[in-house]
């Protein structure tokens, strides 16, 4: 008989890969008792410092990083660690690159930041390159030292869900959970086990992702190419990632053997190149699959566990972070019992259509990638697009996230989207006052009844009564606890607005 213990947690998270640790700090940050359960024992992993294996992290998940006091720890970080091959070749390229849509560069200079007026400029920025072993150790030792209990070696391997809790089944030990979140991957047992629907589409090609001895470095052009068969990028002397568009059929089918790398590079790149040694290989597909709910009774899922899809333009971690920002006010509320109707409800109908367009967004690059006469055509016409003002400002906006915008009630065009990170006048930026999870409320013109409407919610909101160096036009705003505007306001303030508001988002 497995060991049950007698401890409820408020929550119990499946996986501590970074949506699971990020999503783990949001509920300790709120006084919850959180667990986090990983099946791996050692969470550093050569794969996670693959050159290619480095995250382009987004705006949206820079700023949440910002908000909670997290990114000079992530900057740091990541300068304490190697320059990998591929980030100094893409470094010694004449123009800075944006990003890239199914392989297709677009270029900073390119870029118009006057077509996103709701975007100030910030320490967050809009983009940064991170390896996934770095931002890892950033994360898990923030957890750590606010509390969050984690046990690797022990990963969930069942579950049972009763009415107000749910035991975790992990390492032959029964652990007990107010709340459990999936957080454990695209092949998620939480997600089985709790019988979620998983919808979507299979994959087309086979991705590698690779470090090479080559016998002639020099044998293969650097940069991104497209061929008769697929696509690779090389950056010299040995990191090779190639596309082959064989259905999906080789990935976690066989093991990964040097002879195989050999026989798919020399396809998709139509040379005779030879490999001396395969230092370390892993595939992925464009398989496209989605939760079609988040939530079942005390089950939740977020990041891989809600969502897969090709990993090309990097969007599958900031998705993954923008779930677990948006989700862990609203789960910690709803456990200290101070949520308002539907604001669980509410992490689902904002994140799911989050999600189902990144998953288009990665469909549409996999059908510009795809080796015939008339997707080379159309590709050409994509990279003329690209090269232009508007069409780089497009790319970029789309791949930086500074477009995303939630369906939230309220007329001002800034509702649903990112805080703008005002410059106060008095000398703070509004970007930290978020640092301990609450709400804000910025009123530039310190109004009196602005204020009682942050004094009726009992500390969940924050009042701060100074002006801006650039407001926007704006007098004053409403900040969730995740950054995002719940109500703006030009010229004088409508109390009662603030306060449908406030009452809708913290009771």
């Amino acid at each position: 008989m497995p060991h049950r213990h007698t401890v409820l947690h408020d929550a119990v998270i499946a996986g501590a890969g970074p949506v699971g640790l990020f999503l783990a700090c949001e509920l300790r940050l709120a006084g919850l008792s959180v667990l986090v359960l990983e099946q791996a024992e050692d969470p550093h992993s050569p794969l996670k410092r693959l050159p290619f294996g480095m995250r382009g992290l987004s705006a949206p998940t820079l700023e949440a990083l910002y908000r909670r006091g997290l990114l000079d720890d992530v900057v740091a970080a990541q300068r304490a660690g190697a320059a990998s091959p591929a980030a100094a070749h893409w470094a010694r390229q004449p123009r800075r690159p944006a990003g890239h849509f199914a392989g297709i560069q677009f270029y900073q200079d390119d870029v118009d930041p006057a077509a996103w007026p709701w975007h100030l400029p910030s320490p967050a920025g809009t983009g940064m390159a991170v390896t996934l072993e770095s931002f890892e150790t950033v994360l898990a030792a923030r957890a750590s030292a606010i509390g969050v209990s984690i046990r690797r070696g022990c990963g969930v391997d069942g579950l049972d869900s009763s009415g107000d809790e749910v035991a975790v089944h992990a390492g032959g030990e029964t652990f007990r959970a107010r709340w459990l979140i999936g957080c454990d991957g695209g092949r998620s047992l939480v997600r089985k086990a709790a019988g979620f629907d998983f919808a979507g589409t299979d994959p087309e090609f086979t991705g590698y992702s690779a470090e090479v001895e080559l016998a002639d470095p020099d044998a293969l052009p650097p940069g991104r190419h497209y061929s008769a068969a697929g696509m690779f990028t090389y950056a010299p002397p040995g990191t090779i990632a190639m596309v082959d568009f064989d259905g999906g059929a080789f990935h976690r089918t066989r093991p990964i053997t040097p002879e195989h790398v050999q026989a798919v590079l020399r396809r998709v790149t139509g040379t005779e190149v030879t490999l001396r040694a395969l230092r370390l290989a892993t595939t992925w597909t464009d398989r496209a699959h989605q939760a079609t709910a988040y939530r079942k009774g005390r089950v939740l899922l977020a990041g891989d566990a809600a969502h897969i899809h090709s990993p090309l333009g990097g969007q599958g971690l900031n998705l993954g972070i923008g779930d677990a920002m948006n989700l862990g006010w609203k789960l910690a509320a709803t456990i200290r019992g101070t949520a308002p109707a539907g604001l669980l409800d509410s992490y689902a109908a904002e994140r799911h259509p989050a999600g189902a367009q990144v998953l288009d967004w990665s469909r549409a690059q996999v059908a510009l990638m795809r080796p015939s006469p008339g997707t080379r055509a159309l590709a050409a016409i994509v990279r003329d697009l690209t090269a232009t003002r508007d069409g780089a400002t497009y790319f970029a906006e789309r791949v930086s996230g500074v477009s995303l915008r939630y369906a939230l009630d309220g007329t001002h065009p800034l509702a649903g989207r990112s805080m703008p990170d005002f410059a106060l006048a008095d000398g703070r930026q509004a970007g930290p006052l978020l640092c301990e999870g609450k709400g804000l409320l910025l009123d530039f013109d310190a109004h009196a009844p602005l204020h009682a409407v942050a004094a009726r919610r009992d500390g969940r909101i924050d009042y701060v009564a100074c002006d801006a160096k650039v407001r926007l036009g704006l007098s004053a705003v409403l900040v969730r606890p995740d950054g995002v505007v719940a109500w703006a306001s030009e010229g004088g303030p409508d109390a009662g607005e603030a306060e449908r508001a406030a009452a809708r988002w913290f009771g």
